[in-house]
Order: C-alpha cells, then structure tokens, then sequence
C-alpha cells in the first residue's frame, strides 16, 4: 500500500481530516524529489552517455556486417528501446526516465544520419538537423520534459546556420553575420530567468549561453576578417542574402525577448546594437590588432556587469569581469608584448596579472556586495 493509500485510508477512519492528508501527501512528494541529489543526478547522466556511446561502439563494429535492411531495422530498434524503456520506469524513477528519453532523441539524430547513408539520401547535411530538431520539438510537446526543449533550443540554431551556410557558401562575410545571430542568442540564453517552480530549462539555457558568450564574442570579432583575406574572385554576399542574413540572425532573438519579457527586454535590444557594432568593426583586415575593438568590447563587459547589477545575477557581474579580463590580456599579447623587451614584457605582463586581478576582484566584489544587498531590500 503507497503513502496515497494509507492516507486515504486514514481519512476514511476518521484519524486524520483531508486537509491534513493533503499536507502530509505534498510533504513526501517533496522530501521524494529532494532525495535525489546531484551525485544521483549526475550518475544518472554519465550513465545514459556512457550506455549511448557504448550501443554506437558496438553498432559501428559490426556495421559492414549487417545488410541494409537489418542496418535500417536496428537504427528504428535504437531510438524506440529507448523510449519504451523510459515509458516503462516513468513511475519508478522519474529522473531515469526522462534520462532515456533524452537518450531516444539523441539516438534519432545518429539514426537520421544513418538512415541517409543506408539509402544513399541526396547530400544535405542540414536537413537531417532539420528532421533532429523536428523530433526534439515534437517530444517536448508529447512528453512536456525540459531536456527536449533545451536540445530543441540547441538544434534549431544549428539547424539554421547549417542552411545559412550552405546558401552562402563561397561569399564573403556570409559567417560574420551569423556569428552575430549565435552571439545574440546566446546572451539572450545566459539572461533567461530563473524564477518560479520550473526553473530547469531556464537554468539549461543560463550554462549554454554562459559557456557560449566568450567563443561567440571571438568568433564574432575575427569572423569579418574574411572581407580582407579571401581570395579575390569570391564574391560579396548578395544585397538580398545580407537582409535576409541580418532579419534571420536578429529579428526572432528581439521579438521573443520582447514576447517574454516586455519592458524588460531594453537590455536585450541594447546588447542587439552592441553585437551589430561589433561585427560592423570586424569587417575590417586584420581585426585582432585593432584597439577600436578591444574598446568596444570592455565597454560591453562592463555594460554587462551594469546588468547583473541592476537585475541582481551575479552571473552577469563574474562574466562581465572575465571578458574584461580576457579582453585585456589578448589586447596585450596581440599589440603590446612584440612592441616590448621580452624582459620587459614579461614584467609588465606580471603586473599586470598581479595589480588588475587585485583590482578587477575588488571591483567584483563591490558589484556582487551590492547585488546581494538590493536582492535583499
């Protein structure tokens, strides 16, 4: 008999009144999910990547051997197994099963892939990112799991710069505006708020964007060098595939920032014009020795920081300072240090370490001290 039952039975002989067995039926359902901790947790995940990896070793071993339709009929047996495992633990183990479910999407992706090989599909390699994203989209909305909306979230950009870069292949600049598009997107991914009961999602976003935000801002500082170092006869990328770049890259970040957020969303167009500055500056032949851009992009860490100050995440304070830091550091090396002795630029490279991680720390910790006190008020 489960804690359901026995409450029901307690009501029944008049022991306990409902209201009471309520109470004590959210109580276990609680201290249940607080059981499992993050050891659990992350057993739990390393143990679905490992047992994935494991199936994918042991399928490509014995690829050559297996005809096409045994190939074909042990792909579609890899994404369902999953799934029906999962759908068998949902009530024993809520955390496994949505582990396995997850592991069935992932697999879809490998089976896609696959399944173009076996039939020897026309060459489109984002299409079958397209059909990836497609199942994750549809599992979310069937099984209603974060997992399947963070993976969406993930495969859908890819997705769509793997179409940009096909279309635009052989021109210049076409990667400089969709590095705009995944710098974006990511500090929209790093802003996303964790308020209320389903924060899970929310939080996945956060560590994408968090881990995305500094490759994206290089990515987007050296991409517009392209403009000087292509060979002559590639073309510039055509007025109608600039505007449409720039609408694809900008325009559905902005809108769902002002969908989610309404007033909120200032930050989110400001750091629009940042991004779009940015990649402007970069168009120019050897971007990495120009100081211009090495400005722009402190003024950007420290608009950030502004950021987490104001909307109390200290997140926004410890990466703000870490692209200052890094900004500084790469303006050293890549215009400084051959300018200087190499005695010499070794010493002012200590200083430096020693007297700006002094400052940048104390400066970091009034900023985190006056989140915490306004979080507090």
């Amino acid at each position: 008999m489960n804690i359901s039952e026995q409450l029901d039975h307690w009501v029944s002989a008049n022991l306990i009144d409902q209201t009471t067995a309520d109470r004590i039926l959210q109580f276990e359902i609680e201290a249940n999910k607080e059981g499992l901790r993050w050891p659990a947790l992350l057993a739990i995940g390393f143990g679905t990547l490992m047992l994935c990896a494991g199936i994918l070793l042991f399928v490509a071993a014995h690829w050559d051997r297996l005809s096409p339709g045994q190939r074909f009929a042990l792909v579609l047996a890899m994404v369902a197994l999953f799934h029906l495992a999962a759908a068998a633990l949902g009530r024993k183990s809520q955390s496994l099963s949505i582990a396995l479910h997850v592991a069935g999407t992932a697999c879809l992706g490998a089976g896609v892939y696959m399944a173009a090989q076996i039939f020897n599909l026309e060459e489109h390699w984002p299409g079958g990112i397209m059909l990836w994203a497609l199942g994750a989209v549809l599992a979310w909305l069937v099984l209603r799991q974060w997992p399947q909306a963070l993976l969406a979230s993930v495969l859908i950009p890819w997705w769509l710069v793997g179409e940009w870069t096909v279309a635009t292949e052989g021109y210049r600049g076409a990667w400089n505006i969709a590095a705009q598009g995944l710098l974006l997107l990511a500090i929209f991914y790093v802003s996303a708020s964790r308020q209320g009961t389903h924060s899970a999602l929310p939080l996945g976003l956060v560590w994408i964007g968090g881990l995305s935000l500094i490759p994206s801002i290089v990515i987007v500082a050296l991409s517009g060098e392209s403009y000087g170092d292509w060979p002559t006869h590639s073309p510039f990328l055509p007025s109608s595939f600039t505007i449409l770049g720039y609408a694809a890259a900008y325009v559905p970040v902005l809108a769902l920032a002002f969908t989610t957020r309404k007033s909120r969303s200032l930050p989110m167009f400001g750091a629009a014009a940042w991004t779009a500055i940015l990649g402007i500056m970069s168009r120019q032949p050897h971007a990495e020795r120009n100081p211009a851009i090495y400005l722009l992009v402190g003024l950007g860490a420290c608009a950030f920081s502004y950021w987490g100050v104001r909307e109390n995440r200290k997140l926004f304070i410890n990466l703000g300072t870490a692209i200052f830091a890094i900004n500084v550091i790469t303006f050293y090396f890549s215009d400084v240090l051959d300018k200087l002795d190499r005695s010499l630029g070794l010493i002012l490279l200590g200083i430096l370490f020693l007297a700006g991680g002094w400052f940048l720390n104390r400066v970091r910790s009034s900023l985190i001290a006056r989140t915490t006190s306004g979080a507090s008020q």
